[in-house]
C-alpha cells in the first residue's frame, strides 16, 4: 500500500538546513493498522505530510498502492490523494455553521460526484460512525468523541485505501480516546488501511505494528500481530 525508500527531506532557509527525514524507509502493507510515534520534532509529521502527498520531499522514493508518485505534477497528485487518501486530525475541522450531512459532503462536493451518489455516502459513512440519527444536528451540539467521529465518517465518505490520522485523539478524554480507537479498529478489521501517528503509548500498542521514529529516520518496527490481508491470506 505504501513504500518509501530511503527518503530524505530537507527544511531549508538563508542561514540554516533541518533534516527532517534522513534516509527513511517503511513499508505499509494492505489492510494494515500501524503506528507511528517519536519524540516532538522527530519527523512524524513531516512522514505523514508525505504520505498524505501535502508536501514534496527531496530524495529517494515513494510508491502509494503501486505509483509511484515521486515525478507526478500538483494535479496528478490531487487526483492521487483524492483517490487513495483519508484524513484525520487531531482538530476536527468541521464547519460549524453546517450540520453534520453538509459537513460530510464538503470533501465529495469538490470531486464532483452526483448528488445521490453523495446522499448515499454520507448515510453510510454517518451509520459506520453510530451517527445516522443526528446528521441534522451541528457540531457544536456534540461532544468532543461524537465530532471526531463525524470527521472520521468525512474521510470515510471518499472511500480511501489508506487513512492517515494525526493525533486523532489529542483533544479527547481518556474514554472518548479509547471509543474512537475502537471506531479505527472496526473501520481496519473491514479493510482500510490505517497509519496513525500518536504519542499515546497505550493507543500505539493496540496496532498491529508500531514505527517509531527517531531523528527522521525509522529506528526499529515492532511487529505485533498480522493484518487482515495478511490473515486472509496465510488462511487461504
Amino acid at each position: 500500500m505504501l513504500r518509501m525508500n530511503d527518503l530524505s527531506k530537507v527544511y531549508r532557509t538563508h542561514m540554516i538546513e533541518t533534516h527532517a527525514l534522513r534516509g527513511l524507509d517503511i513499508h505499509v502493507r494492505d489492510g494494515e493498522f500501524v503506528t507511528v510515534t517519536g519524540p516532538s520534532g522527530s519527523g512524524k509529521t513531516t512522514f505523514l505530510n508525505i504520505a498524505g502527498l501535502l508536501e514534496d520531499f527531496d530524495g529517494g522514493e515513494y510508491h502509494l498502492d503501486g505509483v509511484n508518485v515521486t515525478d507526478l505534477d500538483d494535479d496528478q497528485r490531487s487526483r492521487l490523494r483524492n483517490e487513495k487518501l483519508g484524513f484525520v486530525f487531531q482538530g476536527f475541522n468541521l464547519i460549524p455553521d453546517l450540520n453534520l450531512f453538509d459537513n460530510v459532503d464538503v470533501p465529495l462536493r469538490y470531486r464532483r460526484l452526483p448528488a445521490a451518489e453523495r446522499k448515499e455516502r454520507i448515510e453510510h459513512a454517518l451509520a459506520e460512525v453510530g451517527l445516522a440519527s443526528r446528521m441534522k444536528h451541528y457540531p457544536s451540539e456534540l461532544s468532543g468523541g461524537q465530532q471526531q467521529r463525524v470527521a472520521i465518517a468525512r474521510a470515510l465518505a471518499g472511500q480511501p485505501k489508506l487513512l492517515l490520522a494525526d493525533e486523532p485523539t489529542g483533544n479527547l478524554d481518556t474514554q472518548m480516546a479509547r471509543s474512537v480507537m475502537e471506531l479505527l479498529e472496526q473501520i481496519n478489521a473491514r479493510g482500510t488501511t490505517i497509519l496513525m501517528v500518536t504519542h499515546d503509548p497505550e493507543l500505539a500498542a493496540r496496532a498491529q505494528r508500531i514505527v517509531h521514529i527517531i531523528d527522521g529516520c525509522v529506528h526499529d518496527l515492532v511487529r505485533r500481530k498480522p493484518s487482515l490481508v495478511e490473515s486472509e491470506t496465510a488462511a487461504a
